[in-house]
């Protein structure tokens, strides 16, 4: 799925845990505007399942299910 979206920012949280992940994430959708897609890097696993539901409960779009690359999952996020 990386090699069909392009993010037009990347927020890497490797490293982080709860409740950081989402807290993050929200304030970098902020910054951008609706239409842009966010690809958020995590490796923390409950930051899976956190993430997608603080910004699906917020409106936003999580685009497709997170692709794992070694101890890493990129999410791809829609601002609306």
């Amino acid at each position: 799925m990386s090699q069909t979206i392009k993010a037009d920012r990347v927020l890497d949280l490797c490293g982080e845990c709860c409740p950081y992940p989402p807290i993050y994430t929200m304030q970098e959708i902020q910054r951008m505007k609706p239409g842009e897609i966010l690809e958020v890097i995590v490796d923390h696993p409950p930051s899976v399942t956190t993430v997608p539901a603080v910004v699906t409960m917020e409106g936003h779009e999580v685009l497709g299910e997170p692709v794992r690359q070694g101890a890493e999952f990129h999410l791809f996020i829609r601002v609306k």
